[in-house]
C-alpha cells in the first residue's frame, strides 16, 4: 500500500499495457510527423503489406519521393474527405488506388479477404507532441494504419483530478486549429477518469460539446471506465465502429434546410452496445425471435433505429447465408416517419438501399416479394406487412417497430366523431376519454393474431413498454418474468441531461365550489353517478376555465414568458375538444384584455358544434398545418385535445398546464412533451388542476428505471368473469349467436329487449354485481386478449353481446347528465394550489405483476375492525362507537367484492394501483355518505385521518387477497 502509486502516469500505463496486450504496437512521439498528422512508417509498412503491386506502381513514378508524395496525398484526401471516409474507401493517387483500411467480410468464404483484414495495424503513442508551434502534448492517441483516430486526455481522481478537468482543457488548450484537432481528423477526442467518460467529434472551444460515453451499470471489481480500453478500443470493435456507425452529415436548420455545415455522429455506449447485443443474439439464433428495446426519450432511438437496420441487412450466419432478406422499420407518425426515413438513408453507404414506401400496399407487397435490403413504412401498414411475411415461407424478414405509442395527430383514432355536437363538456370529456389511439394495443394485436412466425424476428422499441408488450416482445428469464432485451432508462437520459425532469417544478391544485339546487322537489339518484357527473360540472363550468385561464396567463406571463430569449412556449391540456374550443376563446379573450403580446393555437380533430361550427383551421385562422406555424415567435400557447400529446419534439416547450385527467402511461407520453432540451432552456414548469402528485409520481416511478413483469398471464382471469356472467341466467348462448347475427338496430334491440326484461325483473343486489362484472368484462377483454396465443371466438362474441347489451342496460349517459345538470347551478367556485415542489422518483426496479389467481377467501378477517375504531379514536381524538364499525365492515365488504379494483392490483405495480385504490375508497366514501355523515365529515376535513384509513383499508385489501 506504501508504493501505491496514484498519478495519471500510471493510470495512463496500465492503459496502454492493456492495449499492447490485444495487439496494439507502442510507439514513440518522435515518429509522428507534426506536418502531416501520421506516423509515416505504419503507413508505409500497411501499404507495402496489403499492396505491394500498388506500391511498386506508385513507387516507380516517384522514385525516391514516393513516400513524401504519398504522406502528401493522404493529407490532402483527409483535409478534403476526412479520415473517416479516407478509411472507408481509399485514396486515387494519379493511376494507383490505395485502401487505407480493410474491414472484417461478410462472409468467411475469401480467405484472403480475412488475411487483409488481420493485416490492419493499430497503434498508440502516450504524450504525443503533435504541435508545430509548441511543445504541448496529448496523452493517448490512438492510430489506425497511421491515421489518428481518437485522442484522450486522462485525469486521476486519487490524485485530485475527474473528468471534468479534461473537458477543460480539450476546450481551454487544444486549438482547433491544430492540425490534428480540425473537424475530421480524429473521429473522436475521449476525456476520461477512473469512474466516467465523455467524448466529443468536433472541438470548437468553449462550445465543444461533450457527451457522456457510460453504460449506467459497471463491473464492480474493475475501474468504472475500463470498458472503454477493453471492449471500445478493442481492434474488431474500432473497425467495426469505423464501418458500421460513426456516420458524418450535413447539419440543417429548424426548417430541415441543409446548412452547410458538417457533424460526425458517433454512437452512443448505449446505442453501440444495443446495435451489436441484438446484432449478435440474432446472428447466433437466426430469425422467429422477439427483442423488446426499452429506450427513453432522449436515446436517440432514430439513429439506434437506422444503425440497426443496415447492420441486420447485411448479417450473415455461419453458413455465409444472409439471416434476412428483408428489413422492414414500422413507424406510426408521418412527421417522424420522414424523419426515420432520412435518418436510415443519410446511414446509407451505398446507392438502394432504402426503399421509402410512400404510395400505396401494392408498392409494399413488392418491395417484399423483390426482397428490397430496407423498408420503411407506416403503421397503417403493418398488416399486410405482417400478412404478406407470413406467406412469403423460404424468405427471412426482420420487422423493427418504433415507438410502440399514439399517434401525434390522433388520425387513427377510428373510435373518434368526425363531428362532436354535444355543447355539454362533461359528456364530451367522458365520450373522449374513450379513444384509445394506442399503437402498441394495435402492434400486438396484430402480432398475436398471426402467431409465432417463424421466419420473421421482431425488434420492438418503446420508452413506456405496457405488460402486453414485455410479455410478447420482452425477455422471457428462467423464472418466468419478462424483462426488456435492452435499457436506457428515464433516469439515466435525465442524470446525462438528454432529456430534462418533467417534475422538478409541479404544481396542483385542489377547487372548492358551492352548487345551488335549481328545484323545489329532492328527486333520487345513483349517488356515485351523480357525484361523478357534478365532478365534471363543476370542473367544466365557464366560470371555472376563466379561473383556470386567468391563472395560466398570468402564471406564463410573470414566470415563463422571457425564458429562452423570450421564445418560450406554453402547452394546455384540456379533456376533449369541446372543452379545447371554450380554452382557446377563453384564453383569446383574456389575452386580448390584458393587452399581452401572446397569440393561441389550437389542435384538435375533426369538427366541434357549439352554436356554430369549430375547426382547427378556422380558429387558428393559419393557412400552414399547426405544428409548424406554433413554431413561429408570436404563438406562445398550444391548446390540444387528443393531439400533439406524443411523438410531438418543441425543444421551446417550458411550460405545460393540464386540464385533463392524465393516468399510467399517458401522463408520461403527454408531460414528456416538455422534457427536450433546448441550449437556453434550463428547466420546465407544470400546473396541474387534475390530478395529484402522488398519481403523477406512480405513472412515472413506473418507467423510471427498471421495468419487470413477473410472470405470463392467466387467460382464466377471463373465464372466471365468463362464467360469473353466465351464472345469473339472464342470457344463454343462443341469445350471443342471435345477437352475432343481427344486421341492423332493429334486430339488435329485439334480441336484447327480454335480456333487458330479465335483468329488470332480478333483484337490486343482483342487478348491481352483474352490472359490475360485465363492466369488468368489457374492460379486461381488451387487455388479456391480446396475450392469448389462440384467439377465442367465444369470448370475442361475448366481448360484443357485453358492450352491446352494457349500453342498453345503462342507457344513455348523456340524458341522464342533461336531466340532473338543468337542475343545478354554480353558486360559488375557487382554486388554490394543494402541492407545489418537485416531485422525487425512487431509483430501483419496479415490477408489473400479474396474479394467475382471482378466487380469495373473501370471509377471513385479518383483525378485528372494532380494535381500529379503538385505535382511531386514540390517535386522532374522535369517539367512532358501533355505527362507525358497521360502517367500515361495509366499506371492506364493498372494496373486497370489487372485481375490478382486484384485477387492477393484479395487471398493475403496487404503486399504481394504490391510486386506483384510494380513488376507489374516495368515490365510496361519496356514495355511502348518507350513511354516516360523521364519518365522511372526519375523512373529508383531517387529511392525517384520510392517510391513515386509507394505507390501513390498503393493506386490509391486499392481505385478504393473499390470504
Amino acid at each position: 500500500m506504501k508504493n501505491l502509486d496514484t498519478s495519471e502516469k500510471n493510470f495512463e500505463q496500465e492503459i496502454v499495457k492493456n492495449l499492447q496486450k490485444q495487439g496494439y504496437e507502442l510507439h514513440q512521439s518522435q515518429e509522428y510527423d507534426r506536418l502531416f498528422c501520421l506516423i509515416p512508417n505504419n503507413i508505409l509498412k500497411f501499404i507495402q503489406t496489403t499492396q505491394p503491386k500498388e506500391w511498386e506502381k506508385f513507387s516507380s513514378q516517384y522514385q525516391e519521393a514516393a513516400t513524401k508524395n504519398l504522406l502528401k496525398i493522404i493529407r490532402e484526401n483527409i483535409n478534403k474527405r476526412g479520415t473517416l471516409e479516407v478509411l472507408r474507401k481509399g485514396i486515387q493517387a494519379n493511376s494507383c488506388r490505395f485502401k487505407l483500411a480493410y474491414f472484417q467480410p461478410e462472409t468467411s468464404l475469401n480467405k484472403e479477404n480475412e488475411q487483409l483484414y488481420q493485416a490492419n495495424i493499430f497503434s498508440i503513442i502516450r504524450q504525443l507532441y503533435y504541435s508545430e508551434k509548441n511543445n504541448n502534448s496529448l496523452d493517448l492517441v490512438l492510430f489506425l494504419n497511421g491515421l489518428p483516430i481518437f485522442t484522450a486526455e486522462l485525469k486521476s481522481i486519487l490524485s485530485g483530478q475527474k473528468v471534468d478537468d479534461s473537458i477543460k482543457q480539450y476546450k481551454n488548450t487544444r486549438e482547433q486549429t491544430e492540425q490534428l484537432f480540425k473537424f475530421g481528423v480524429c473521429l473522436s477526442h475521449f476525456a476520461v477518469d477512473q469512474k466516467l467518460v465523455y467524448m466529443t467529434t468536433h472541438l470548437q472551444g468553449e462550445n465543444t460539446q461533450f457527451l457522456p460515453f457510460n453504460p449506467g451499470d459497471n463491473d464492480a471489481v474493475k475501474l468504472d471506465t475500463a470498458y472503454l480500453w477493453e471492449k471500445i478500443w478493442q481492434k474488431t470493435s474500432i473497425l467495426d465502429l469505423i464501418q458500421n456507425f460513426i456516420t458524418e452529415v450535413e447539419k440543417k436548420d429548424e426548417k430541415g434546410k441543409k446548412t452547410g455545415e458538417k457533424t460526425l455522429i458517433f454512437p452512443r455506449y448505449h446505442q453501440l452496445d444495443t446495435v451489436r447485443k441484438l446484432v449478435e443474439d440474432a446472428q447466433k439464433n437466426g430469425p422467429g425471435k422477439s427483442y423488446l428495446i426499452q429506450h427513453s426519450a432522449g436515446s436517440g432511438k432514430s439513429n439506434s433505429i437506422a444503425w440497426l437496420a443496415h447492420r441486420l441487412s447485411s448479417l450473415h450466419n455461419i453458413d455465409n447465408n444472409r439471416i434476412f432478406d428483408s428489413i422492414v422499420v414500422i413507424t406510426d407518425r408521418k412527421i417522424l416517419d420522414k424523419q426515420l426515413q432520412n435518418t436510415i438513408s443519410q446511414f446509407e453507404q451505398k446507392i438502394g438501399v432504402v426503399e421509402k414506401i410512400d404510395k400505396d400496399s401494392n408498392q409494399l407487397k413488392k418491395a417484399l416479394e423483390e426482397g428490397k435490403n430496407i423498408i420503411v413504412t407506416t403503421l397503417q401498414k403493418f398488416p399486410i406487412v405482417v400478412q404478406k411475411i407470413s406467406k412469403l415461407r423460404g424468405r427471412n424478414f426482420a420487422v423493427i417497430i418504433d415507438e410502440a405509442h399514439s399517434s401525434q395527430t390522433g388520425e387513427s383514432a377510428k373510435q373518434i366523431k368526425s363531428v362532436l355536437t354535444t355543447n355539454n363538456l362533461e359528456i364530451a370529456a367522458e365520450e373522449e376519454s374513450k379513444i384509445t389511439d394506442d399503437i402498441e394495443d394495435i402492434i400486438v394485436k396484430e402480432a398475436r393474431k398471426r402467431g409465432k412466425i417463424p421466419n420473421l424476428s421482431y425488434f420492438a422499441f418503446t420508452a413506456t413498454p405496457k405488460n402486453t408488450t414485455l410479455e410478447l416482445f420482452g425477455t422471457k428469464n428462467p423464472d418466468g418474468s419478462f424483462t426488456p432485451f435492452s435499457l436506457y432508462s428515464m433516469r439515466q437520459a435525465i442524470e446525462e441531461g438528454f432529456i430534462l425532469n418533467v417534475l422538478e417544478n409541479y404544481t396542483t391544485y385542489k377547487t372548492y365550489f358551492k352548487l345551488l339546487k335549481t328545484i323545489e322537489n329532492d328527486p333520487k339518484y345513483d349517488s356515485r353517478k351523480v357525484t361523478a357527473i357534478l365532478r365534471n360540472f363543476v370542473e367544466m363550468h365557464e366560470q371555472a376555465i376563466k379561473q383556470k385561464v386567468a391563472i395560466i396567463v398570468e402564471h406564463f406571463h410573470n414566470n415563463i414568458a422571457q425564458e429562452i430569449k423570450g421564445k418560450a412556449k406554453a402547452m394546455i391540456v384540456t379533456s376533449s375538444r369541446l372543452h379545447a374550443v371554450r380554452y382557446k376563446l377563453a384564453l383569446d379573450e383574456y389575452i386580448q384584455a390584458k393587452n399581452y403580446p401572446y397569440q393561441t393555437l389550437v389542435a384538435f380533430t375533426g369538427k366541434v358544434q357549439d352554436g356554430k361550427e369549430f375547426t382547427e383551421t378556422n380558429m387558428n385562422t393559419a393557412s400552414t398545418e399547426t405544428a409548424n406555424t406554433f413554431k413561429q415567435e408570436k404563438y406562445r400557447f398550444l391548446v390540444v385535445a387528443n393531439k400533439f400529446q406524443t411523438g410531438f419534439d418543441e425543444p421551446l416547450l417550458c411550460a405545460m398546464y393540464i386540464d385533463k385527467k392524465l393516468k399510467g402511461v399517458n401522463a408520461v407520453q403527454t408531460l414528456s412533451r416538455l422534457n427536450r432540451i433546448h441550449p437556453q432552456k434550463i428547466s420546465t414548469m407544470v400546473l396541474d388542476f387534475v390530478n395529484e402528485a402522488a398519481e403523477i409520481k406512480a405513472a412515472f416511478q413506473m418507467y423510471y428505471n427498471t421495468i419487470q413483469l413477473n410472470e405470463a398471464t392467466d387467460p382464466n382471469l377471463l373465464y372466471d368473469l365468463e362464467r360469473k356472467l353466465a351464472a345469473y341466467q339472464f342470457y344463454n348462448k343462443y341469445d350471443i349467436e342471435n345477437v352475432m347475427k343481427t344486421v341492423n338496430q332493429a334486430e339488435l334491440f329485439a334480441v336484447l329487449k327480454p335480456i333487458e326484461e330479465r335483468i329488470k325483473a332480478a333483484p337490486a343486489e343482483d342487478k348491481k354485481e352483474f352490472s359490475q362484472i360485465l363492466n369488468e368484462f368489457i374492460k379486461l377483454y381488451g387487455f388479456v386478449a391480446q396475450l392469448l396465443l389462440i384467439p377465442d371466438a367465444d369470448l370475442e362474441k361475448l366481448y360484443q353481446f357485453s358492450r352491446y347489451l352494457n349500453s342498453i342496460i345503462t342507457g344513455s349517459q348523456e340524458k341522464f347528465s342533461l336531466e340532473i345538470l338543468k337542475h343545478i347551478e354554480l353558486e360559488k367556485y375557487k382554486i388554490d394550489k394543494s402541492y407545489q415542489g418537485k416531485i422525487e422518483l425512487e431509483s430501483g426496479k419496479e415490477d408489473f405483476k400479474i396474479s394467475n389467481s382471482t378466487e380469495k377467501n373473501q370471509d377471513k378477517k385479518i383483525e378485528q375492525l372494532s380494535e381500529i375504531i379503538k385505535e382511531i379514536n386514540r390517535k386522532f381524538g374522535t369517539n367512532f362507537g358501533e355505527n362507525e364499525r358497521v360502517f367500515m365492515e361495509q366499506l371492506e365488504t364493498t372494496l373486497n367484492g370489487n372485481q375490478g379494483l382486484k384485477a387492477i392490483f393484479q395487471v398493475n405495480s403496487r404503486d399504481n394501483a394504490r391510486y386506483s385504490f384510494n380513488n376507489e375508497v374516495n368515490d365510496l366514501m361519496e356514495e355511502m355518505i348518507e350513511i354516516n355523515v360523521k364519518f365522511y365529515n372526519q375523512f373529508n376535513s383531517n387529511n392525517d385521518f384520510k392517510t391513515f384509513l386509507l394505507d390501513y383499508l390498503c393493506q386490509r385489501f391486499i392481505k385478504q387477497e393473499s390470504a
